[in-house]
Protein backbone atom coordinates (compact mmCIF):
# COMPACT_ATOMS: atom_id res chain seq x y z
CA UNK A 1 0.00 0.00 0.00
CA UNK A 2 1.41 3.36 -1.07
CA UNK A 3 0.58 6.87 0.01
CA UNK A 4 0.41 9.52 -2.70
CA UNK A 5 2.51 11.90 -0.60
CA UNK A 6 6.28 11.63 -0.86
CA UNK A 7 9.63 13.11 -1.83
CA UNK A 8 12.61 11.70 -3.71
CA UNK A 9 15.83 13.27 -4.98
CA UNK A 10 18.95 12.15 -6.78
CA UNK A 11 22.16 13.56 -8.31
CA UNK A 12 24.17 11.74 -10.99
CA UNK A 13 27.52 12.86 -12.42
CA UNK A 14 28.88 11.01 -15.46
CA UNK A 15 30.87 11.83 -18.59
CA UNK A 16 30.93 15.57 -17.82
CA UNK A 17 27.11 15.49 -17.48
CA UNK A 18 25.52 16.46 -14.16
CA UNK A 19 21.82 15.78 -13.54
CA UNK A 20 19.90 16.51 -10.34
CA UNK A 21 16.27 15.47 -9.87
CA UNK A 22 13.63 16.40 -7.28
CA UNK A 23 10.23 14.68 -7.14
CA UNK A 24 7.40 15.82 -4.86
CA UNK A 25 3.99 14.14 -4.91
CA UNK A 26 0.63 14.83 -3.28
CA UNK A 27 -2.79 13.25 -3.70
CA UNK A 28 -4.83 13.61 -6.86
CA UNK A 29 -7.63 11.54 -8.37
CA UNK A 30 -5.55 11.06 -11.53
CA UNK A 31 -1.93 11.43 -12.66
CA UNK A 32 -1.01 15.11 -12.99
CA UNK A 33 2.51 16.24 -13.86
CA UNK A 34 4.14 19.62 -13.34
CA UNK A 35 7.55 19.39 -14.99
CA UNK A 36 10.45 21.84 -15.08
CA UNK A 37 13.57 21.01 -17.10
CA UNK A 38 16.70 23.13 -17.62
CA UNK A 39 16.45 25.45 -20.61
CA UNK A 40 17.63 23.96 -23.93
CA UNK A 41 16.76 20.44 -22.74
CA UNK A 42 13.01 20.63 -23.38
CA UNK A 43 13.44 17.91 -25.98
CA UNK A 44 13.56 15.48 -23.03
CA UNK A 45 10.12 16.46 -21.68
CA UNK A 46 8.24 13.66 -23.47
CA UNK A 47 10.73 10.99 -22.34
CA UNK A 48 10.61 12.18 -18.72
CA UNK A 49 6.80 12.27 -18.64
CA UNK A 50 6.56 8.79 -20.17
CA UNK A 51 8.93 7.38 -17.53
CA UNK A 52 7.08 9.01 -14.63
CA UNK A 53 3.68 7.85 -15.92
CA UNK A 54 4.91 4.25 -16.06
CA UNK A 55 6.28 4.31 -12.50
CA UNK A 56 3.71 6.46 -10.67
CA UNK A 57 0.09 5.40 -11.05
CA UNK A 58 -1.63 8.55 -9.81
CA UNK A 59 -1.11 11.74 -7.82
CA UNK A 60 0.11 15.27 -8.50
CA UNK A 61 3.79 15.05 -9.37
CA UNK A 62 6.06 18.09 -9.19
CA UNK A 63 9.28 17.18 -11.02
CA UNK A 64 12.37 19.38 -11.35
CA UNK A 65 15.19 18.11 -13.58
CA UNK A 66 18.36 20.22 -13.64
CA UNK A 67 20.96 19.37 -16.29
CA UNK A 68 24.44 20.84 -16.45
CA UNK A 69 27.19 20.00 -18.92
CA UNK A 70 30.60 20.41 -17.31
CA UNK A 71 32.26 21.36 -20.60
CA UNK A 72 31.47 24.92 -21.59
CA UNK A 73 29.34 25.02 -24.69
CA UNK A 74 29.91 27.94 -27.04
CA UNK A 75 26.91 30.12 -27.53
CA UNK A 76 27.49 29.72 -31.27
CA UNK A 77 30.04 28.17 -33.64
CA UNK A 78 30.87 28.57 -37.31
CA UNK A 79 30.14 25.56 -39.50
CA UNK A 80 33.22 25.16 -41.71
CA UNK A 81 31.39 22.66 -43.89
CA UNK A 82 28.56 25.05 -44.73
CA UNK A 83 30.97 27.95 -45.23
CA UNK A 84 33.08 25.87 -47.65
CA UNK A 85 29.97 24.94 -49.63
CA UNK A 86 29.07 28.61 -50.02
CA UNK A 87 32.65 29.46 -51.10
CA UNK A 88 32.66 26.75 -53.76
CA UNK A 89 29.37 27.88 -55.19
CA UNK A 90 30.51 31.53 -55.25
CA UNK A 91 33.75 30.52 -57.00
CA UNK A 92 31.77 28.64 -59.64
CA UNK A 93 29.43 31.56 -60.12
CA UNK A 94 32.36 33.96 -60.41
CA UNK A 95 33.90 31.94 -63.27
CA UNK A 96 30.67 32.25 -65.16
CA UNK A 97 30.37 36.03 -64.77
CA UNK A 98 34.08 36.88 -64.92
CA UNK A 99 33.52 39.28 -67.79
CA UNK A 100 31.19 41.37 -65.65
CA UNK A 101 33.41 44.00 -64.07
CA UNK A 102 30.78 44.93 -61.49
CA UNK A 103 30.97 41.52 -59.77
CA UNK A 104 32.71 41.66 -56.42
CA UNK A 105 33.26 38.60 -54.23
CA UNK A 106 31.46 38.75 -50.83
CA UNK A 107 33.42 39.57 -47.74
CA UNK A 108 33.87 37.12 -44.86
CA UNK A 109 31.36 39.10 -42.78
CA UNK A 110 28.79 38.74 -45.56
CA UNK A 111 29.42 35.00 -45.75
CA UNK A 112 28.86 34.66 -42.01
CA UNK A 113 25.34 36.08 -42.35
CA UNK A 114 24.27 33.34 -44.76
CA UNK A 115 21.83 30.70 -43.43
CA UNK A 116 23.42 27.73 -41.65
CA UNK A 117 26.92 29.16 -41.32
CA UNK A 118 26.52 29.96 -37.61
CA UNK A 119 25.16 27.14 -35.42
CA UNK A 120 23.52 27.92 -32.03
CA UNK A 121 24.78 26.27 -28.87
CA UNK A 122 21.51 24.39 -28.18
CA UNK A 123 21.86 22.63 -31.52
CA UNK A 124 25.05 21.09 -30.17
CA UNK A 125 23.11 19.89 -27.09
CA UNK A 126 20.64 18.13 -29.39
CA UNK A 127 23.54 16.25 -30.96
CA UNK A 128 24.44 14.88 -27.50
CA UNK A 129 20.88 14.36 -26.25
CA UNK A 130 21.08 10.56 -26.08
CA UNK A 131 24.10 10.74 -23.76
CA UNK A 132 22.32 13.33 -21.62
CA UNK A 133 19.18 11.20 -21.46
CA UNK A 134 21.16 8.15 -20.33
CA UNK A 135 22.35 10.07 -17.27
CA UNK A 136 19.00 11.81 -16.71
CA UNK A 137 17.09 8.51 -16.82
CA UNK A 138 19.35 6.98 -14.17
CA UNK A 139 18.89 10.03 -11.92
CA UNK A 140 15.11 10.02 -12.38
CA UNK A 141 14.86 6.29 -11.60
CA UNK A 142 16.90 6.74 -8.41
CA UNK A 143 14.64 9.61 -7.35
CA UNK A 144 11.56 7.46 -8.06
CA UNK A 145 12.97 4.62 -5.93
CA UNK A 146 13.50 6.99 -2.99
CA UNK A 147 10.07 8.51 -3.52
CA UNK A 148 8.53 5.03 -3.51
CA UNK A 149 10.27 4.11 -0.23
CA UNK A 150 8.78 7.17 1.48
CA UNK A 151 5.33 6.57 -0.02
CA UNK A 152 5.40 2.93 1.06
CA UNK A 153 6.43 3.78 4.63
CA UNK A 154 3.57 6.25 4.97
CA UNK A 155 1.23 3.83 3.19
CA UNK A 156 1.92 1.07 5.73
CA UNK A 157 1.11 3.46 8.58
CA UNK A 158 -2.12 4.41 6.85
CA UNK A 159 -2.97 0.73 6.36
CA UNK A 160 -2.67 0.01 10.10
CA UNK A 161 -4.84 3.01 10.92
CA UNK A 162 -7.48 2.01 8.35
CA UNK A 163 -7.63 -1.53 9.75
CA UNK A 164 -8.12 -0.11 13.24
CA UNK A 165 -11.03 1.97 11.96
CA UNK A 166 -12.58 -1.03 10.19
CA UNK A 167 -12.38 -3.07 13.42
CA UNK A 168 -14.11 -0.24 15.27
CA UNK A 169 -16.96 -0.33 12.75
CA UNK A 170 -17.30 -4.09 13.25
CA UNK A 171 -17.55 -3.47 17.00
CA UNK A 172 -20.28 -0.85 16.55
CA UNK A 173 -22.08 -3.17 14.15
CA UNK A 174 -22.12 -5.88 16.82
CA UNK A 175 -23.97 -3.45 19.07
CA UNK A 176 -26.52 -2.75 16.32
CA UNK A 177 -27.11 -6.48 15.80
CA UNK A 178 -27.74 -6.84 19.52
CA UNK A 179 -30.52 -4.25 19.55
CA UNK A 180 -32.03 -4.92 16.09
CA UNK A 181 -34.19 -7.96 17.09
CA UNK A 182 -35.68 -6.02 20.00
CA UNK A 183 -37.01 -3.18 17.85
CA UNK A 184 -40.23 -4.98 16.82
CA UNK A 185 -41.04 -6.24 20.34
CA UNK A 186 -40.41 -2.79 21.83
CA UNK A 187 -42.68 -1.26 19.19
CA UNK A 188 -45.42 -3.84 19.98
CA UNK A 189 -45.29 -3.02 23.69
CA UNK A 190 -45.37 0.74 23.04
CA UNK A 191 -48.20 0.39 20.52
CA UNK A 192 -50.27 -1.77 22.86
CA UNK A 193 -49.69 0.64 25.76
CA UNK A 194 -50.67 3.63 23.61
CA UNK A 195 -53.87 1.99 22.36
CA UNK A 196 -54.89 0.98 25.89
CA UNK A 197 -54.20 4.49 27.14
CA UNK A 198 -56.29 6.07 24.40
CA UNK A 199 -59.18 3.69 25.03
CA UNK A 200 -58.98 4.41 28.75
CA UNK A 201 -58.95 8.18 28.19
CA UNK A 202 -61.90 7.96 25.79
CA UNK A 203 -63.64 5.42 28.07
CA UNK A 204 -64.02 3.01 25.19
CA UNK A 205 -65.06 -0.58 25.84
CA UNK A 206 -63.61 -1.97 22.59
CA UNK A 207 -61.43 -5.03 23.14
CA UNK A 208 -57.93 -4.92 21.65
CA UNK A 209 -57.67 -7.44 18.80
CA UNK A 210 -54.36 -9.31 19.06
CA UNK A 211 -54.45 -10.28 15.39
CA UNK A 212 -54.71 -6.67 14.28
CA UNK A 213 -51.96 -5.68 16.69
CA UNK A 214 -49.67 -8.42 15.37
CA UNK A 215 -50.38 -7.39 11.78
CA UNK A 216 -49.45 -3.78 12.56
CA UNK A 217 -46.27 -4.92 14.31
CA UNK A 218 -45.39 -7.16 11.33
CA UNK A 219 -45.82 -4.25 8.92
CA UNK A 220 -43.63 -2.10 11.13
CA UNK A 221 -40.98 -4.82 11.47
CA UNK A 222 -40.83 -5.29 7.70
CA UNK A 223 -40.64 -1.55 7.02
CA UNK A 224 -37.85 -0.95 9.52
CA UNK A 225 -35.94 -4.22 9.06
CA UNK A 226 -32.20 -3.50 8.74
CA UNK A 227 -30.88 -7.04 8.43
CA UNK A 228 -30.18 -6.66 4.70
CA UNK A 229 -28.22 -3.43 5.25
CA UNK A 230 -26.20 -5.10 8.04
CA UNK A 231 -25.26 -7.97 5.70
CA UNK A 232 -24.19 -5.55 2.95
CA UNK A 233 -22.24 -3.41 5.41
CA UNK A 234 -20.35 -6.49 6.64
CA UNK A 235 -19.64 -7.50 3.04
CA UNK A 236 -18.21 -4.06 2.24
CA UNK A 237 -16.04 -4.19 5.37
CA UNK A 238 -14.65 -7.59 4.34
CA UNK A 239 -13.92 -6.33 0.82
CA UNK A 240 -12.21 -3.28 2.31
CA UNK A 241 -9.91 -5.50 4.39
CA UNK A 242 -9.18 -7.74 1.40
CA UNK A 243 -8.21 -4.70 -0.68
CA UNK A 244 -5.92 -3.47 2.09
CA UNK A 245 -4.18 -6.87 2.17
CA UNK A 246 -3.88 -7.18 -1.62
CA UNK A 247 -0.40 -7.26 -3.16
CA UNK A 248 -1.11 -3.94 -4.86
CA UNK A 249 -3.61 -1.79 -3.00
CA UNK A 250 -6.17 0.08 -5.12
CA UNK A 251 -6.94 3.53 -3.77
CA UNK A 252 -9.85 4.06 -6.18
CA UNK A 253 -11.52 0.85 -4.98
CA UNK A 254 -11.06 1.87 -1.34
CA UNK A 255 -12.64 5.22 -2.15
CA UNK A 256 -15.64 3.47 -3.75
CA UNK A 257 -16.05 1.05 -0.83
CA UNK A 258 -15.90 3.88 1.72
CA UNK A 259 -18.77 5.58 -0.12
CA UNK A 260 -20.77 2.33 -0.03
CA UNK A 261 -20.05 1.95 3.70
CA UNK A 262 -21.44 5.41 4.35
CA UNK A 263 -24.51 4.73 2.19
CA UNK A 264 -25.42 1.54 4.08
CA UNK A 265 -24.79 3.16 7.47
CA UNK A 266 -26.98 6.08 6.45
CA UNK A 267 -29.79 3.72 5.43
CA UNK A 268 -29.59 1.86 8.73
CA UNK A 269 -29.83 5.15 10.60
CA UNK A 270 -32.86 6.22 8.55
CA UNK A 271 -34.73 2.91 8.99
CA UNK A 272 -33.88 1.97 12.56
CA UNK A 273 -36.37 3.70 14.82
CA UNK A 274 -34.34 3.04 17.95
CA UNK A 275 -32.17 5.35 20.04
CA UNK A 276 -29.51 2.77 20.88
CA UNK A 277 -29.08 1.81 17.22
CA UNK A 278 -28.90 5.47 16.18
CA UNK A 279 -26.04 6.07 18.62
CA UNK A 280 -24.07 3.21 17.04
CA UNK A 281 -24.84 4.53 13.55
CA UNK A 282 -23.56 8.00 14.47
CA UNK A 283 -20.31 6.43 15.71
CA UNK A 284 -19.98 4.37 12.51
CA UNK A 285 -20.55 7.39 10.26
CA UNK A 286 -17.91 9.36 12.20
CA UNK A 287 -15.39 6.54 11.65
CA UNK A 288 -16.27 6.28 7.95
CA UNK A 289 -15.64 10.01 7.51
CA UNK A 290 -12.11 9.47 8.83
CA UNK A 291 -11.66 6.55 6.45
CA UNK A 292 -12.94 8.52 3.44
CA UNK A 293 -10.51 11.34 4.15
CA UNK A 294 -7.57 8.93 4.51
CA UNK A 295 -8.19 6.85 1.38
CA UNK A 296 -8.06 10.02 -0.70
CA UNK A 297 -4.28 9.79 -0.25
CA UNK A 298 -3.92 6.09 -1.20
CA UNK A 299 -2.33 5.47 -4.60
Amino acid sequence: MYSMTGFGASVIQRDNINVSVELKTVNNRYFKLMLRVTENFGILDARIESLLRREIERGSVNAIVRIRLEKQLPKAIISAQVLQSYAEQISELRSKVDKISAFEPPSLYQLLTLPGVIVAGHDIVEDEIDNVWSVAEQAIREAIDRLRIMRKTEGESMKLDLKTNINQIFAELTGIEKFAPQVASIYRAKLSERINRIMSEKQLSIALNDAELLREVAIYADKYDISEEIVRLKSHLDQFNQTLDAEICNGRKLDFLSQELFREANTIGAKANDTDIILHVVAIKTIIERIREMVQNVE
